[in-house]
């Protein structure tokens, strides 16, 4: 029983670190065979998947585009509140983010594209690449996960040295759930408080699911936000 046990949890390990370096040699393969005039930047690479976008897209009134950088732990509900940004399904398990996820919305004359960088330790080191190419910084946090909100704190914190005046959204998800703290907790336990006042910051409480979707959590009130703020 002991070796089986064992057995069983070298396989998760091993899973695990094939999804790493599987995301890792799609970025690699991405930088490095994209042609001679592309770079090795990161932020370029984002840059060149966007444009191939817009080249499929129809002829018609150009859109004015704009990023939104989705970041935030592991686990915090990122992708599932990309899904339900982009589309009112209802989805019973939204799967976790390994590497990239990436969604683009038009609306309202705006072309609207959610990059969400997976929020693991290994990917966390390549977040501060695409913070310059963004308009908007969403920063998703569970609610419920207090052991990890000083990480988070210390994360965003380091993102927002870097970018001093990037617009922040902090979304306090899982409020659907009876142990989440409120947002006037994770203000204080962010250190929020202690931003520079010429940013435009908003905290919202987000319950990403189905149920959710009519209620004073919804994410859709993130959507209207997000279309506010890029319009602006």
């Amino acid at each position: 029983m002991a070796l089986s046990g064992a057995l069983r949890d070298l396989k998760l390990a091993l899973g695990a670190v094939v999804a790493t370096l599987g995301s890792l040699l799609f970025i690699a393969w991405k930088i490095y065979f994209r042609g001679t005039d592309t770079g090795t930047d990161w932020s370029g690479w984002w840059e060149r998947e966007l444009q191939e976008l817009r080249d499929l897209a129809p002829p018609g009134d150009a859109l004015d585009w704009r990023q939104v950088l989705v970041l935030g732990l592991e686990g915090a509900g990122k992708s599932s509140v990309l899904h339900y940004i982009c589309s009112q399904t209802a989805m019973e398990h939204i799967a976790p983010t390994h590497g990239f996820n990436s969604a683009q919305l038009l609306v309202e004359g705006l072309e609207m594209d959610l990059l969400e960088v997976g929020g693991s330790k290994n990917l966390r080191s390549y977040w501060h690449h695409y913070l310059s190419h963004a308009h908007v910084l969403v920063f998703v946090v569970d609610s419920v996960d207090r052991s990890r909100l000083l990480m988070a704190r210390q994360e965003l914190h380091a993102l927002l040295a870097a970018e001093p005046r990037l617009p922040l959204v902090v979304l306090a998800n899982k409020q659907d759930k009876s142990n989440a703290l409120s947002t006037a907790e994770l203000w204080e336990e962010l250190a929020l408080h202690t931003l520079r006042e010429e940013r435009e910051l908003f905290l919202l409480p987000t319950s990403a699911t189905w149920a959710s979707l009519s209620t004073a959590t919804s994410i859709l009130h993130v959507k209207n936000l997000l279309v506010t703020l890029l319009s602006q």
